[in-house]
């Protein structure tokens, strides 16, 4: 999620100090390149070659160890993070005093800004420090935390660093999320009522479509995944809208694609839906051979989107038989931007499978044929192509 990144870690006088330690780590585990900044202060609590170690960087504590350090690690960073941050720390911050080499790096970097910060619940409460926590983020700065909690005062309240999983999921917002790159993609089966017990469906496992949407939350999208029944796990950074019916997912789209760049239509939706829904459980007619249900059309989910002419609409063709002209037909009829077409009776390709082989047919009706492959790595190459054939502007 965090490859190729350069995350900046600044850590200052604290007795969370010790917390970055693992901070570093889960950022490390994200693909990011991490450089420890240190205050004088925070080396009385964690010393300076620990994250040394773990960082296999140089971590810097000396303002005049080299005169131009603060502007080359300004720039280096993708992104600057403090945490912990004191009180001493936030208010030079909103200060404008520079007067350590974090607090130059601060004044010097123009790559966003984050700070956690950690503190007594009575230092934190001051109004002070809640003054200085403003200018902060009138300067566009983001803050997240701090937690209530126990603590290492034997206080009770809030000024705890927030939980480390939650300051790596904002860096990861902040650096992806925030760049206005949106996509919404559904994925899974619908499942359509006859009676409160039964329903219509199809073989859909979900596996695609969520892939696509990891792989597009690895991409720096703000990933709108809709979803039918699935027992696939969420991805990690991407908001799973569930719905169970073709209605219900079409709303939800509707909803949802204001701002998109693309629309990707994986889900396997089903064509039609039982006109009447009964109240009660059919009972089984023992003296009849066969029970008449009487089917209506369901919505056509990616025509309407395409209809709205906001996005690039890009659709799947599940197809058992004359995949390629079936593919070309739904390009055309529907008035799509690209069209992916599979031949899922092949079992080896099919619903459920983990691997997929595909064959995109663009607007032009020009053919490029993808191999047989993981769905993972299937998913960023899609995206890869999606992003490059159209690039990231709206429609």
């Amino acid at each position: 999620m965090l490859k190729n990144k350069k995350i900046l870690l600044g850590i200052t006088g604290g007795i969370a100090a010790y917390k970055s330690c693992e901070l570093v780590r889960l950022l490390q585990k994200q693909g990011a390149e991490v450089r420890v900044v240190m205050t004088e202060s925070a080396t009385k609590f964690v010393t300076p070659l620990t994250f040394s170690a773990l960082t296999h960087n140089e971590v810097e504590t000396d303002l005049f160890n080299n005169s131009i350090k603060h502007i080359e690690l300004a720039k280096w960073a993708d992104l600057f993070v403090i945490a912990p941050a004191t009180a001493n720390t936030i208010a030079k911050i909103a200060n404008g005093i520079a007067d350590n080499l974090l607090t130059n790096i601060s004044l010097a970097s123009t790559c966003p800004i984050l700070i956690a910060p950690a503190m007594n619940a009575n230092m934190y409460a001051n109004g002070a420090t809640q003054k200085n926590l403003s200018i902060i983020r009138e300067l566009g700065i983001d803050i997240i935390g701090p937690d209530s909690g126990y603590q290492a005062c034997g206080d009770i309240g809030k000024g705890r660093l927030v939980s480390l999983e939650q300051i790596v999921e904002k860096i990861i917002q902040i650096l992806f999320v925030a760049n206005n790159k949106k996509i919404v993609i559904t994925a899974g089966p619908t499942i359509e009522p006859i009676d409160p017990v039964r329903y219509i469906t199809n073989h859909s496992s979900g596996k695609m479509g969520y892939s696509l949407a990891t792989a597009a939350a690895q991409k720096g999208y703000n990933v709108k995944l809709i979803s039918g029944p699935s027992n696939q796990q969420d991805p990690y950074m991407v908001d799973v809208i569930r719905v169970n019916t073709a209605q219900e997912m079409l709303e939800a789209v509707l909803n949802e694609i204001e701002g998109a760049q693309y629309f990707i239509g994986c889900a396997a939706v089903a064509d039609f839906k039982s006109k009447e829904i009964r109240k009660n459980k059919i009972k089984k007619i023992t003296d009849k051979d066969c029970l008449n249900i009487e089917l209506t059309k369901n919505p056509d989910i990616i025509k309407e989107v395409a209809k709205l002419n906001k996005v690039k609409t890009i659709g799947f063709a599940a197809e058992t038989n004359d995949v390629i002209e079936y593919a070309k037909a739904k390009l055309t009829g529907k008035n799509l931007d690209l069209i992916i077409a599979n031949d899922v009776s092949d079992s080896n390709i099919g619903f459920n499978s983990n691997q997929n082989k595909v064959t995109l047919i663009y607007k032009d009706l020009t053919i490029e044929d993808i191999p047989l492959m993981d769905k993972t790595e299937l998913a960023n190459i899609l995206i890869n192509k999606i992003e490059t054939t159209f690039g990231n502007n709206k429609k």
